[in-house]
């Protein structure tokens, strides 16, 4: 039986049950649901009896993947994305039924994109595949082999190890027209401001950018963050915050959000200002605005211990903080010897 509702965004759900079998597409008008559950319920009872992997493409598991896993992320947008440009760029692949979605095609796919991509963008691609392919597998019993068995993942670059100079903090507060001390006004100063704040806390751009008064305790000199992972972990990450951190967040602290910039247009603004700074000298292009989480870490490194500071940057994984966040070099480390 099919069943047509209507949703809170003015959009169409169809929803086909057959002998235990579902499937669902949202549409655009209430006549193009009811024409799709008719055709896909006829489909659905002529391929009873057929197996799972057979009866399901790979469209339809990643369709399911993203409204019953990927919504309930933090990161979904990003994700749906992604996926969405899977399914646009790649539909002999994501048209097949499961049954031949194997290691060969997949090293085909993989092969494709590193010759436009990066091999971090590629593995980031990979994971959510890989994860809803076994969510299909173990969960939803769409398909019973691995098409990731033998699957060989591409390498990721080495891990940076740019580090942000006091030089360059004056140079880029400079540059966006923000002057220690001073309450940020434009949105370009706020760019500087959320910079500093980067550099004192080790926070990402997201976690900056969403501090107001509901998150911010300067008496207990703490920050609840909402994360990624939080819907793994059911509760937010707590950050401590350093005197530094908390003399610069206090004048903003009364606020509702503490910054007005949205995370698109701060990314692109700090390119713009980095990039008019490159012009002079050129070591700024290769400045990013992540760098001064790993700057931030590697400063605190000197006066906590490694489990303090994986409590403050949010890392399970240890080696992670060390390889990737962690890069002050042997020659300083030598000169503390």
């Amino acid at each position: 039986m099919a069943s047509i509702t209507q949703q809170p965004n003015g959009k169409w759900r169809a929803q086909v049950y057959v002998k235990g079998q579902r499937d669902t597409q949202v549409f655009r008008t209430q006549r193009e649901a009811k024409s799709w559950a008719g055709v896909r319920e006829e489909e659905m009872r002529r391929l009873r009896g057929v197996p799972e992997d057979q009866r399901h493409t790979l469209r339809q598991t990643l369709e399911r993947y993203v409204e019953e896993v990927t919504e309930k992320k933090k990161g979904s947008r990003h994700e749906t994305l992604r996926i969405t440009a899977f399914i646009r760029d790649f539909p002999e692949i994501a048209d097949l039924p499961l049954s031949d979605v194997k290691t060969p095609i997949l090293a085909g796919w993989r092969d494709a994109r590193l010759k436009t991509v990066a091999g971090s963008t590629v593995n980031r691609d990979i994971n959510w595949l890989r994860n809803a392919l076994l969510t299909a597998r173990d969960e939803w019993h769409w398909m019973t082999h691995n098409p990731f068995a033998g699957f060989r993942f591409p390498k990721d670059p080495a891990p940076r190890d740019r580090r942000v100079t006091p030089a360059e903090v004056k140079a880029i507060c400079r540059a966006c027209g923000y002057a220690t001390g001073r309450l940020p006004v434009t949105k370009t100063q706020e760019i500087a401001y959320a910079f500093l704040v980067a550099l004192r806390t080790g926070m990402r751009m997201g976690e900056i950018l969403g501090l107001g008064r509901h998150n911010l305790d300067l008496k207990k000199r703490t920050a609840t963050l909402t994360h990624k992972m939080q819907y793994m972990t059911g509760k937010p990450r707590v950050v401590p915050l350093t005197r530094h951190a908390v003399r610069l967040l206090l004048p903003l602290s009364s606020r509702d959000m503490c910054f007005t910039v949205t995370a698109g247009s701060l990314e692109t603004l700090f390119r713009k200002e980095r990039d008019r700074l490159a012009v002079a000298i050129p070591s700024f292009s290769t400045l990013h605005f992540h760098d001064t989480r790993a700057e931030a870490l590697t400063r605190l490194a000197r006066r906590v211990d490694v489990m303090t500071l994986a409590k403050i940057s949010g890392h399970k994984d240890l080696s992670i903080l060390q390889n990737t966040y962690y890069r002050e070099s042997a020659e300083d480390i030598a000169a503390r010897l």
